[in-house]
């Protein structure tokens, strides 16, 4: 069975704040942007995550370099630190949400696309059959 990662940051991006979800397996990372109104609480993120987790949407998944040897504590901790004070999103993360975006963006343009060509052609038929019945003297 292979194992995975999962990441979760909760950071301000104004005016609200934003938690992203990344998972991560067998090299490759999907992402998943939620916003929350105020500053939640751990619990409230934990329980939220609980309850919403199969509902997530993530990004198609993006190819992560393996990472060769485990850092050691006391720079995991460091960085763990400097994680935390960064602003921001990951540049991984980043780019996963807008791929995301991106596919989403195409969709809905096709969406749209064939809704404006089915009304086209109601439109179409419903003036022939206007004609028809014109012609008809009705």
């Amino acid at each position: 069975m292979e194992q995975g990662t999962a990441r979760i940051t909760v950071c301000f991006e104004d005016p609200f704040w934003v938690c992203l979800f990344e998972r991560e397996q067998g090299g490759r990372l999907e992402v998943s942007r939620t916003v929350f109104g105020a500053e939640p609480r751990d619990q409230e993120v934990y329980l939220w995550l609980l309850e919403h987790w199969r509902g997530l949407r993530f990004s198609p998944p993006v190819a992560v370099p393996e990472r060769d040897r485990r850092p050691n504590a006391r720079r995991k901790r460091r960085e763990a630190g400097e994680a935390l004070r960064a602003r921001g999103t990951g540049t991984k993360a980043q780019q996963a949400l807008q791929l995301q975006r991106e596919q989403e963006k195409t969709q809905r343009r096709e969406d749209r696309r064939r809704r404006d060509q089915a009304e086209e052609a109601r439109r179409f038929q419903l003036r022939q059959e206007k004609k028809k019945a014109r012609h008809r003297g009705r």
